[in-house]
């Protein structure tokens, strides 16, 4: 049989091991925009490469940054639509959650959920995996701070830095190479990596950068872009003398 066969249904596993619906999935979430997720002592980060909008497009409606309840928030990559449906189920059931249990969720069990129901759509005839990553980030009530990564096939695992979408290996060389405890001891410097980190992949500076922060007992904050402007400034003049000095030392 040739291998083209085994990509018709979701359920069917092709001679090597592979489920090709999935992993073509996951080929629409290399080639969305990129999204950063950084975990600081008392802060997360997440950052996203802002595409371009039409002039009359109102931009309120392409965030990929979203709250799914007050001390949780995810960004994601891929496709939009299939993104809304699974940020509408996982806001009920943090409110569903709430209302049973009378505590909010934890992030290891919004994380797990999000995942359960991304691996129900790997394993069922007539639908497809959901085409998204996402990086889900907040505090746990005894204020720990947690930063998640699932895929389309269902899989999650807690990282202190990572990135998903376009060119997210060359964005995950660069936080192995600069994270560390120093990096994210204070609130400016976490912030600062997160947007080094994007500047990696972005180009225009931070016209195309969106950066939200958490801290604990507070809700999302999207940075403005005047803020923005100012880091990717200082960034820029630090690389500027960096590259000052070693041309020097060459001489």
């Amino acid at each position: 049989m040739a291998s083209s066969s085994y990509d018709r249904a979701i359920t069917v596993f092709s001679p090597d091991g592979h489920l090709f619906q999935v992993e073509y999935a996951q080929e629409a979430v290399n080639r969305g925009s990129t999204a950063v997720g950084v975990r600081g002592k008392d802060i997360v980060v997440l950052g996203i490469e802002k595409k371009s909008v039409a002039k009359l497009q109102d931009p309120r409606t392409m965030r990929k940054i979203c709250s799914l309840d007050d001390h949780v928030f995810m960004a994601f990559a891929g496709l939009n639509a299939d993104a809304r449906i699974l940020v509408n189920r996982a806001r009920i059931e943090c409110q569903s959650h709430k209302l049973t249990v009378e505590d909010p969720v934890t992030l290891e069990y919004i994380t797990r959920y999000i995942a359960g129901l991304k691996q129900r759509y790997t394993q069922s005839n007539g639908r497809r995996p959901f085409g998204i990553s996402t990086l889900i980030a907040g505090f746990d009530y005894d204020g720990t701070p947690h930063l998640y990564q699932t895929d389309p096939s269902g899989t999650y695992h807690e990282w202190k830095a990572n990135v998903i979408g376009r060119s997210a290996k060359t964005v995950r060389e660069f936080l192995e190479k600069n994270y560390n405890s120093d990096a994210v001891e204070s609130e400016d410097s976490t912030i600062r990596l997160t947007v080094r980190a994007l500047l990696e992949v972005v180009q225009s500076g931070g016209k195309n950068i969106e950066v939200a922060i958490m801290k604990f007992g507070d809700g999302l904050k999207l940075l403005e872009r005047e803020q923005l402007d100012v880091i990717v400034a200082e960034i820029d003049k630090e690389k500027e003398e960096a590259e000052k000095k070693r041309k020097q030392k060459k001489k």
